[in-house]
């Protein structure tokens, strides 16, 4: 779990050693979370992680802080469960809101995808894939829903199957969506995580499925990592949380992706130590500007506004409207 203390002042040099030694322990923290650690505002946080950037001893990303070299180490299960755990609630309700009854999917492994598996156990005659422990636990009592573990080697830190083992039990899969969340996302080079296994069997889930969804809180946003799952223009939706109205950089890097074809979803599940949104109950949503039709789609006339439920009420011709189901559940 993230390194704490209860203080009610510290001078500078004590709290941005408390800073650093929390970016050390978990390779990546949020400003909301180290200020609420540190018991000061994210302004005065936010200087203090540029005068340690300025010494060499940590980098900053979208939001917050990181081990410094360009590239961020892979935090393990128990450090992850407790960062931005509001935003990953308000993502996975939104996420949740995609799937259909009686459909089949993969969901990859992760603490935001294990909070969607606990929504989805709601959702009758589902069918879903995964390599993540944590996923399958989360519908093992889902009466109504259908697991099926891949194979493979179990990764520990992250409670997830992986090698070759894995990735031949996908092989000749078909299913309609990939869900998958990772260390970081750029318009650049699209989803990356830190580890290769974890990769190789990222890319074979992508390989299964006709659509794929990214779940990214904004921490991940403009974050790159060593090995690269999913590129940007088979991202098919990106669902994130609201950044912090002086976070630029996230907004600049969400205007990216959009820009190359991204359908986005922002949930506005409010920040660290906000209420998560109950069960049952939408997140509240804002609209985001998306681009026209991808290469190869019939031109619609360039970016335009649209709002995130009408991302969730598209679907292909013929399918029933996911708005209409989604009120008689």
């Amino acid at each position: 779990m993230v390194v704490g203390v209860t203080v009610s002042f510290v001078f500078a040099a004590e709290r941005r050693q408390l800073i650093l030694e929390m970016v050390r322990a978990n390779g990546a923290v949020s400003l909301r979370e180290l200020a609420r650690v540190v018991q000061t505002s994210e302004v005065t946080v936010r200087r203090d992680v540029r005068a340690l950037e300025a010494e060499g001893l940590l980098d900053r990303r979208h939001g917050g802080a990181v081990l410094p070299g360009g590239f961020t180490r892979e935090s393990g299960f128990p450090q992850k469960s407790h960062l931005a755990t509001a935003e990953k609630t308000a993502i996975a309700d939104l996420a949740a809101g995609l799937v259909e009854e009686g459909e089949a999917i993969v969901v990859g492994a992760g603490t935001t995808t294990q909070e969607l598996a606990r929504r989805l156990a709601r959702v009758p005659g589902l069918t879903v894939v995964t390599n993540s422990l944590l996923v399958a636990q989360a519908l093992a009592h889902a009466n109504r829903v259908e697991v099926v573990m891949t194979g493979g080697t179990l990764r520990g830190s992250n409670y997830a199957l992986v090698g070759s083992g894995a990735e031949q039990s996908l092989q000749g899969l078909r299913v309609s969506r990939a869900f998958l969340s990772g260390s970081g996302l750029t318009a650049e080079r699209g989803l990356s995580t830190s580890n290769m296994l974890s990769a190789s069997v990222d890319r074979a889930l992508v390989q299964a499925a006709a659509e794929v969804v990214v779940l990214a809180d904004h921490t991940k946003l403009g974050t790159d990592t060593m090995f690269q799952t999913v590129p940007t223009d088979v991202i098919t939706r990106l669902v994130t949380d609201e950044p912090p109205a002086q976070d630029d950089r996230a907004a600049t890097e969400l205007q990216a992706l959009a820009d190359q074809g991204v359908q986005i979803a922002v949930a506005g599940g409010g920040g660290s130590g906000g209420d998560a949104v109950p069960a049952g109950r939408r997140p509240s949503r804002r609209d985001v500007p998306l681009p026209g039709p991808r290469r190869g789609q019939v031109p619609g006339g360039g970016p335009q506004l649209r709002s995130a439920a009408a991302v969730l009420g598209e679907q292909p011709q013929g399918e029933r409207p996911r708005v209409a189901d989604l009120r008689r559940r």
